[in-house]
């Protein structure tokens, strides 16, 4: 803990001010007295008026993440203890925590920090430096907490290997914190099983944020024919098996990805009714129109096109590429969801491609729901650059009378 005092220049600290959780290197007036990168600093604006604390990182334009907006406030093992247990108390009331991601960073006032957990198994990824020196102690206190309620953590994995970290100043890593166990974890979901690769799957392992989404599917594909595209390791494409499709196809270009899908279609008894294809989607969606390709439900289930402001533009061609595709494929009547995870890709941006996408093709939606990420990853407004970031829709596709 440091007593160093960050001063902001006078006009700045606009993001802090509304609500966000960062300042940044250039909004910095002064530092007054001695600190070590990572440790915490107080904050003041312009005319000296405390705004709170953060740690502080000299190697990052992202000066410092806020933890508390009370500059009296101790950043000490009392205080990191009842942050974790308000996370997990939460995630009990809204969401089945057999699996769930139980600290999301920012929202969860633990910037730069994630902690999934996928049955008794916990996988954790930090992404800033000042946040790496509490990490050990929060997983201990998470560990406790889960305990009381009678959960026995078994293991607990790192995946702080996103390639953010070297812009902290920081190394890549992955492995075990703790004893070694095995990464192969089997979860349920939804009432669908899945076998989740902590070491080596994409993020964490699994992608928690679709839970809900994925449900929505279930209640949709009874008796369908549905295709389900980027579908990774399955999850769409198995809760449309489990919700009584006749015929599922499922694609992904990742080899590796549609091994995991098939393992997982075994797992469950879907394998008759569960077809998984290595392809490219944005190569296969217009062959699939031009050979008259017909489904009673499209997914499209993309990764994010876009990571920055700069690239928003040619993502959004290809979001829309994608929909015309995906919409024209779909039977009339049929039903058609939608998605993009990108942050970058706000809600007014995605709706108005859908739209264009649906001109394109002739046909006229009628929405049957709109979803952003399940409740475990929680939106914090005013901060919503750091939470807000899924958005689904689903669509009943009638074509132009």
């Amino acid at each position: 803990m440091s007593n160093a005092i960050v001063t902001l220049k006078k006009g700045e600290g606009r993001t802090l001010k509304s609500g966000g959780s960062w300042v940044f290197d250039n909004e910095i007036e002064s530092v007054m007295g001695q600190y070590e990168d990572g440790d915490i600093v107080i904050v003041h604006d312009f005319d000296g008026y405390p705004m709170g604390r953060g740690f502080i990182n000299s190697a990052s334009t992202i000066r410092i993440r806020m933890m508390t907006r009370k500059a009296d406030q101790e950043i000490d093992d009392e205080f990191i203890m009842q942050r974790v247990r308000d996370a997990w108390e939460y995630r009990k009331n809204v969401i089945d925590t057999s699996s769930c991601r139980i600290i999301f960073g920012e929202a969860d006032f633990f910037p730069g920090l994630v902690v999934d957990k996928y049955s008794d198994v916990l996988v954790v990824e930090s992404l800033a430096l000042g946040i790496d020196k509490f990490k050990n102690k929060i997983i201990e206190d998470l560990k406790h907490i889960l305990k009381e309620d009678g959960i026995t953590i078994r293991g607990v994995y790192e995946r702080s290997d996103a390639k953010v970290r070297l812009k902290e100043g920081m190394e890549r890593f992955k492995g075990f914190i703790g004893n070694e166990f095995d990464t192969k974890v089997t979860i349920v979901e939804n009432g669908v099983k899945y076998k989740v690769d902590v070491k080596d799957g994409q993020k964490t392992g699994f992608f928690l944020d679709q839970k809900l989404n994925r449900m929505s599917i279930q209640k949709l594909a009874k008796g369908k024919r549905v295709l389900d595209c980027f579908t990774h390791t399955g999850s769409f494409a198995l809760n449309a098996a489990l919700g009584g499709a006749k015929e599922v196809i499922a694609v992904d270009a990742s080899e590796l990805a549609i091994e995991q899908a098939r393992e997982n279609a075994r797992l469950n008894g879907f394998s008759d009714i569960v077809s998984f294809k290595v392809d490219d989607v944005l190569e296969m969606l217009p062959k699939m129109v031009e050979e008259n390709e017909k489904f009673d439900l499209v997914i499209l289930d993309p990764p994010a096109f876009t990571k920055s402001k700069n690239t928003i533009k040619q993502a959004t061609k290809g979001y829309r590429a994608i929909n015309t595709a995906g919409l024209k494929l779909v039977n009339d009547g049929g039903y058609f969801a939608t998605c993009t995870c990108s942050h970058f890709m706000d809600y007014e941006n995605f709706t108005k491609v859908i739209g264009q996408a649906a001109k394109t093709a002739h046909k006229r939606l009628r929405q049957i729901e709109f979803k952003t990420q399940a409740p475990d990853h929680p939106i914090l407004w005013a901060d919503d650059e750091n939470s807000y970031y899924l958005k689904f829709y689903i669509f009943q596709v009638v074509s132009e009378k």
